[in-house]
């Protein structure tokens, strides 16, 4: 449980998983596709198709304060793109 984050439940994510079966979560930067999924078979019950992985770098944020503009960065993470065999699905809200 360690290695998968949490789902992620954009626009984006939500348009994916109607129109291609694909479900995204945020895992761990350590975690390989093999790891990720297992564990989605695992917890969900589901059969996987494929995994594709991807680093999403940080934003950069700016703000204005009473000693100037001070700069930093949103932290980067690991998003997961899971493909589901045609008439599978995972339910987010069952591990509630």
């Amino acid at each position: 449980m360690e290695l998968l984050r949490k789902p992620i439940l954009t626009e984006k994510a939500s348009a994916l998983t109607e129109k291609s079966n694909r479900f995204t979560f945020k895992v761990d930067h350590k975690a390989n596709k093999l790891q990720i999924k297992q564990l989605i078979e695992k917890m969900y019950g589901v059969n996987v198709l494929a995994v594709n992985t991807m680093v999403v770098d940080g934003k950069v944020k700016t703000r204005n304060t009473k000693a100037g503009f001070v700069t930093g960065r949103s932290p980067k993470y690991k998003k997961a793109i899971v493909t589901l065999k045609e008439g599978e699905t995972i339910d987010y809200y069952a591990n509630l």
